[in-house]
């Protein structure tokens, strides 16, 4: 009976589902704004459209539509629900400030009242809580999907995480169970990828299984995860994405090999 537990125990521990949701449109209501940093925006919508929202994992994302001043097609770019409530009908989404683009632009003229247009979240790929540590790896547009999970861990795990910050006030203070340990890395005259890789390779590899999460600008967030494989982290317990990539509009995938 053992030998057949610890088979099940096999099959499932470390196991990422990946789950399918109905793709649909719902249209938001300002309620509230804050600035959560120099350069982030909190802002939380409303709208009984949100009683059946579903995201199931810290780094799923949904379709944003900003719709030009001049009346043309709307421009559709990628956030991380930050937190929701589906009883109560709300739904935080944190605008990062730092680059010109009709998303910064739209958060920083917002105004309780004004009206938004989302989608999805199209899928979901939800990362365990049985894992024996967790890095969490990447620049500003990560924070919100870093910030959703260290909420959303349990007590007492070990989680590290190491972000490239534009301006070292935009530090952000997060309430977690987890034993966390953040490292921010102010701005210098050194490349993003270099300072973050830098910094990787000054940090030991955890005893124990660990998944490493990575998100961020594409060069930066393939540097690292490039970095993490050749010190010989498994394959199956990393996940990286490129959430934008500099000289490019509405860049957002995984990176693998």
């Amino acid at each position: 009976m053992s030998i057949y537990l610890d088979y099940l125990e096999g099959m499932t521990k470390h196991k990422i589902e990946r789950m399918r949701h109905e793709l649909r449109r719902r249209t938001l209501t300002i309620s509230e704004i804050a600035e959560l940093t120099p350069h982030m925006r909190r802002i939380r919508f409303v709208s009984p459209e949100l009683h059946d929202f579903v995201s199931a994992s810290a780094d799923d994302h949904v379709k944003l539509f900003f719709v030009p001043s001049d009346g043309g097609a709307p421009v559709m770019r990628d956030f991380t629900p930050r937190d929701f409530d589906t009883t109560a009908g709300w739904l935080v989404i944190d605008f990062a400030l730092h680059d010109a683009g009709p998303a910064a632009e739209w958060a920083m003229a917002a105004v309780i009242g004004n009206t938004l247009e989302i989608g999805g979240p199209r899928g979901s790929a939800v990362i365990p809580d049985d894992f024996d540590w967790y890095w969490l790896i990447g620049d500003a547009s990560a924070l919100p999907a870093i910030g959703r999970r260290l909420e959303e861990l349990r007590a007492g795990v070990p989680v590290t995480s190491l972000v490239v910050l534009g301006d070292a006030a935009d530090a952000q203070q997060i309430d977690t169970r987890a034993d966390w340990t953040p490292v921010w890395l102010a701005p210098d005259e050194r490349p993003d990828a270099q300072r973050l890789t830098e910094a990787l390779a000054s940090m030991a590899l955890p005893a124990g299984d660990g998944f490493v999460w990575i998100a961020g600008e594409t060069r930066l967030a393939r540097a690292a995860r490039a970095h993490v494989v050749e010190r010989g982290h498994p394959k199956e317990w990393l996940k990286a994405s490129g959430y934008w990539s500099r000289g490019e509009a509405d860049s957002h995938g995984n990176i693998e090999d």
